[in-house]
This record gives C-alpha cells, structure tokens and sequence, in this order.
C-alpha cells in the first residue's frame, strides 16, 4: 500500500456501505449466549491492527507514514457511518440492540472510550516513533518557531502569493452568525482585539484543502534532506496579514467530523439519479458527531465551539497537533525508492501471454483453452480483465458486452473500452451502482457519460445494491455465439487493482455464461431469479448454499469422512453464518478464518470453537478476496467473489459467487491458505476474548514471512519458468 493508493476507494477498512441494519439474535438453545463479538469494537481492533503497522520500525519509514494516514482515514469514515448511524438510531427511537444485544448508547459509550484512546495512541506514534525516524531519514517536519529567517522570508513570500488570496476568514458577533463547518476541514479559531475600543472578537478561518497540506521549507528540490512545514502552521503564523489593526491573541486548531451517510427512499422516487444528487448536497450539511481539537485550545474557545455545533462532551477529543494525519499520504511523494517498500511490477498471467515472444496476446483464444484464475495485483489487471475488455471491444467477431460497475477509478479505461464497443455498433449493457457510498458523484458521471454513447445503462433492482463483479462477452465464432465471463472479487478499478489483493476467474465455461446471462436479464429485465448451475447469487440463494455446504462438512466428520472449512473475507458478522461454523465446530470440523476487518466470532471457546482458528493479515496490499472452501469429503469445493459474510452482502446486495473447477486453481487456493495459517507467517491471531496478538518475530527474534512477498515471488517464478521475456 504505498502513496499513491490509498484513499482506496478510499477504504482500507471499507466496511460500512449500507449496513444500518436491524439485527435480529437468532435463538438456538444449542449454543449459548454471549457467543459473538461486538462489531463496532472489532471493526477499531482492525484498525488498531493497522496502527500497529505504522509503530513497526521494521517497516520503511514513509510506509509507516502512510499506515498513519490509513488510520487517521479509516476512522473518518467510521465515525461519518457507523458511529452516524448508532446516533441517528438513538434520536428516532429505533433504538434496537446491536449484535451483541446492547443498547446502541452503550456501544456509543463504548465506541468513544476505545476511539478516545486510539487516537491519543495515533498521536503519540507520530510523535515518538514515526516523526524522529523521519527526522533521522533527512525527512522533517518543521514548525515555524524552528525557521531562520532566511526560511521565514520565502515562505511569508509564497504565503502572500499563493495561500493569502485563497483565505476567507469570517468574523462572529451579532452580525455574523457563527459559519456552518464543513465535514474534515481543517479550521483555526482566532481570537482578536480591536484595540481603539478595547473588545475582544472571535473569528473561523478554514484550512483550504486545494493547498497541499505540507509546504516544501525550501526551494531545492534535494530529496535527501527534506524540510516541510504544516500548511495550519504556516497560516497562523500570517495572521497578522488577515485581521490588519487587530491584535491577535490566540489561535487553536479545530476539525469537525459529520454524518455523511446518505438515505434515499428508492420507492418513493422515479428518478433515482436526481434524487441521489439532492442527497448528496445535503449530505455536507449532516449533524456533527466528532470535534477534535488542539490539546492547548482554551476552555472559552472549546466552549463556544461546542456549544455553537451542539456537540457533547463525549464527542470532543483533545489532541496533540497537528490535527488530521490523513494528511500525510503527501509524504508518499517524496521520492526516496529506500523509504518505501521495494518497488513491485506485476507480471502477465502465464496463461494470457502468446506463445512467442513478439506476438500479439488473444484472450479470447487463451480463455477458450482453459480457465484463467487471476490474483491482483501479483498478475497485472491491465494484461487481463483490461485488456480482455479492450480486445472485445474492439474485436468485429463481438457482439455484445454486459457489466458490473461497482467503484471504478476516475479515468478508467473500463468506462472507454464500453464507449467505444457501444460506438462500434455492438450491444452493450452497463449496470451502474450509482449507492456505491462515497463514489456516488462520480458513478453518477459515469453513467451519464455511457448513456450518451449509446450504452444501456441500468441502475440494478430496487431496494438491492449490485455489488457482484461481472462482465460477459458475447462473440460469434463459425456461426455459434461463444459465452466469455469473468467473475471478480474486486472492483473494476485499474488504480486500486495494484495494491487490492483479488481473485478473479476468465472462462469460456457455456454454463457460467448461460447463467451470467440470465443473470444480467434478472438484473435489467424482470425475470425471476432461480437457481444457477454454478454460481452462488445473493439475496435468494448465497446463504441457503453456504449453510448446506456447511453442514455437509460436519455430517461428513461425523461418518468419518475428510471435513474441513476454509472462509477468506473482509468482514464476518452474521449470525446464522457463525452459528453454522459454530456447530461445525462443536461436530469436529477444522475451520479456518482468514479476515481482514470485522470479525464477530469466538474462536477457541471450549464446547463451542475449540475447532475455530482466525488470522488477520494486514499489509503492504489490501486483503481483499472472499473465498469459501470445503473438503467435501476428499472432493474440494471451492467458490470466490464478491460477498461479506455481513447482513447487507446477503440480504440487501446481489452477490455472486463462481466455482472453481480447475484442480490447479483448487490447489492454488488450498496452497495460500496453508501459508496464510502456517505458524511461521506474520498474522494476527483472534482469542476467544476480542484480542487481537501479533506474531511478527520467531522465539530467536527473526522476522516471520511475509505472506505477500512470498505469493509475488512464487508468481515471478511460475512466469519466468516459461522462458518468455518481459
């Protein structure tokens, strides 16, 4: 995960789309209560997880930056939905018990206990750990105080040139009311005297983020000694520029987190589109429900803000400055190849590459011949999914193309492949999921940006987000139309695709494409789903399918046949999944969870999942693949795709999962599973109480392996035993 990449989607611990849901405790008096873990606290575990990568000294510094800017990130965005949503809860009265069964007050209670002390530890691991290893690696962050006065000179130079024209600084008394604060901008509370009539004043100025937030101290471009000074820093110290004839007596740092969630009524309007808009506009006016604050803000200040944005005392965090370390993905620039993770180039997938070294690369004729399993960003999204949809649209023997678009990136060379198959003539239908939270602006665009090409654009069915990974092409070959699919785990998104790890599956299998076909159909027609031959789909079928598969295996231990289950997801939190898993456990079943976020299950209880192990791997890429394997009685079963074991992923989404059918893709999975649970690779391992330890070291005090480093060498290797040259 370096600089460039993250804002992820901008979700490295994107776990809250649409999941404002009312949990219902299942009741099986087989299994006792008090069974699950809360899932708000489990989500800040992860996050702490992430945290605890920033504090590794082993990692390269400007890595163990950018994991403070992942932290700072993640917990915006927690706070803009989930803690959001537990409030909103609480004032309409739909106060129904987490999944756990608490009283949302008390989870808030609990939420605001763990989140005030993970940001004092995030402040203190930029200030003790992280900032003096940048200063020892010639990187510095400087305050204005520790300037000379050749420095001071060139920067009040750049400030009255580039920063002074920008400022709007607002006055509050009876003829200005207070300003309205906007959602994660920085802002300066600014205390003045007019001194002809002795009268204190008060005044905002907002932070404007269309500067870079760490100004370059000095005007060399040598990157081995780097000196960079806050843009707040550099600000208040210029004050004097904005409030000529005042007196300025103090300032402080101040930050506002609001309710950024969006609701909309899908049966209440015709136009999903418009109505989506107006939300969003509203959306930068949602309640407060986080204030943070320098530490040396003084009470008449903090008191006057607190009571001008309606807060509590719960929701105001007092920090050290600066405020906002999400600022420092600008770092990432920097550029000093030793201060960040060696540099990785994703290798073709073996099977796409042509046979001879100069020739140019057929999908078509490579898929036909097999199945292809992908795994991003090992093997290059722009040789495969990319290209795959370049060459189709491109190619006169196509006819038609369907697809997903869940989160794409803002330049994506996916919308242009679809534009241009459209303006060649071909059938092609975009389905767009314009709920995809935090992307919806520019899923908007995109969708009217492929409807003026002539693309049929759809938005999916109502009440349900699309969230599966989907494109089939259709393509006449002597006469007979020929299905080509891929179903993904991850979106189709050529930035995040180099640092998302993901599966994705190309066939020309006829029975995959018979039911991608119908299920596009269902998706922007009217047909009624039914079962599908080799694909899981969600909301009808996922869950029925993985609760048989489940049981089966603890049927299969209790006959003494082979039994075993293997889950790989983002988030587990449902309840009739764990208790599946539960009983599986309690009959003898191994099970196996790999997760990288949320994780509500207690493993290791004796009676209940003394059979349950579950490891986190959080890292340089992003964890990001589901996978569902069964031992089957000694014929594995192994699906991928697109699902959360999460209420919403079953319920409220269409979700596809695809069977894998290849005995090398089947040992290809089983092989990265032994490695993710092998004692001697670095992971996290999940107790029976919520805690979370890290195994990163050996007794001898060596490294473990590092699961990413090893499944990109072993993919290196597999390309070069083929002979053939980059």
């Amino acid at each position: 995960m370096s600089g460039d990449n993250i804002l992820l989607d901008s979700n490295f611990g994107s776990d809250f789309d649409d999941d404002d849901e009312i949990i219902e405790i299942l009741d099986d008096p087989s299994l006792p209560e008090g069974r699950y873990l809360d899932r708000e606290l489990s989500w800040l575990a992860f996050n702490t997880r992430v945290l605890e990568l920033a504090e590794d000294p082993t990692l390269p510094v400007l890595e163990r930056t950018n994991f403070l800017a992942i932290f700072s990130s993640n917990l915006d965005e927690f706070f803009m939905v989930r803690v959001a949503g537990l409030k909103r809860r609480i004032a309409t009265g739909l106060a129904v018990p987490t999944n756990i069964g608490r009283k949302p007050v008390d989870v808030l209670g609990d939420i605001s206990r763990a989140a005030h002390e993970l940001q004092l530890r995030h402040a203190r691991a930029y200030q003790d750990l992280v900032k003096p290893a940048l200063d020892e690696a010639g990187v510095h962050i400087v305050t204005w105080d520790s300037l000379d006065e050749d420095d001071r000179s060139r920067l009040s130079d750049y400030f009255s040139t580039q920063i002074f024209p920008v400022l709007m600084p607002l006055a509050v008394d009876p003829a200005h009311p207070f300003p309205y604060i906007s959602g994660l901008s920085l802002n300066l509370s600014i205390r003045v005297r007019n001194t002809k009539i002795d009268k204190e004043e008060f005044a905002r100025l907002k932070v404007p983020q269309v500067i870079p937030r760490f100004i370059r101290v000095d005007e060399t471009e040598d990157e081995t000694n780097v000196r960079l000074i806050a843009l707040e820093d550099l600000i208040a110290n210029h004050l004097g520029h904005l409030f000529p004839g005042m007196e300025v007596l103090d300032h402080h740092v101040f930050r506002v987190t609001r309710n950024e969630d969006v609701e909309v009524d899908e049966d209440e309007t015709e136009n999903l589109i418009q109505a989506l808009e107006k939300e969003l506009l509203r959306r930068r006016f949602g309640p407060p429900i986080r204030l943070e604050v320098t530490e040396d803000m003084d009470d008449r200040t903090l008191e006057l803000i607190v009571r001008e944005l309606d807060v509590t005392e719960q929701e105001v965090y007092r920090l050290p400055a600066p405020l906002d370390l999400s600022g420092l993905f600008d770092l990432a620039k920097i550029d000093r190849p030793e201060l960040h993770y060696p540099k990785r180039v994703p290798t073709t997938s073996v099977a796409l590459q042509p046979s001879e070294p100069n020739a140019k690369p057929d999908i078509f004729k490579a898929i036909a011949r097999q199945d292809v399993l992908l795994h991003h960003p090992y093997e290059s999204f722009a040789t495969s999914v990319q290209a795959f949809l370049e060459q189709a649209a491109a190619d006169p023997h196509v006819l038609a193309i369907k697809q997903t678009l869940y989160r794409t990136s803002g330049d994506s060379p996916i919308v242009e492949a679809l534009i241009d198959a459209a303006e060649a003539g071909k059938q092609v239908l975009a389905l767009v999921e314009i709920k995809a939270r935090f992307d919806e602006q520019a899923n908007i665009s995109w969708a009217r940006k492929l409807e003026k090409a002539g693309v049929h654009v759809v938005y999916g069915l109502v009440g349900l987000k699309t969230h599966c990974k989907l494109a089939l092409v259709i393509r006449r070959e002597k006469g007979v139309l020929r299905h080509y699919s891929h179903i993904g785990t991850g979106n189709y998104n050529p930035k995040t695709s180099r640092i998302y790890e993901d599966f994705g599956l190309l066939t020309a299998d006829d029975q995959v494409g018979k039911d991608l076909t119908r299920l596009f159909n269902e998706l922007s027609g009217y047909a009624i789903e039914k079962k599908f031959k080799r694909l899981l789909v969600a909301p009808l079928h996922l869950r029925k399918g993985l609760l048989k598969r489940i049981a089966q295996e603890a049927s299969n231990v209790e006959q003494g046949l082979p039994a075993g289950i293997r889950i790989k997801v983002n988030s587990i939190v449902d309840e009739a999944i764990i208790d599946a898993l539960y009983r599986a456990s309690q009959a003898g079943v191994p099970v196996e969870i790999w997760v990288r976020g949320i994780c509500a299950i207690k493993p290791g209880v004796p009676g209940l999942s003394e059979n349950i192990t579950v490891r986190s791997i959080v890292g340089r890429y992003l964890e990001h693949s589901r996978i569902f394997s069964f031992v089957n009685a000694g014929e594995p079963e192994t699906w991928i795709g697109s699902a959360d074991m999460m209420h919403r992923n079953l319920d409220r989404r269409v979700e596809a999962l695809v069977r894998l059918t290849s005995t090398d893709h089947l040992r290809e999975i089983s092989e990265l599973f032994d490695l993710a649970m092998d004692e001697n690779t670095m992971s996290w391992t999940l107790g029976p109480d919520g805690d979370w330890v890290r195994r990163s070291v050996d007794a001898e005090g060596n490294p473990l392996v590092d699961l990413q480093d090893v499944v990109m060498k072993q993919i290196t290797k597999r390309r070069k035993r083929t002979g053939i040259s980059r």
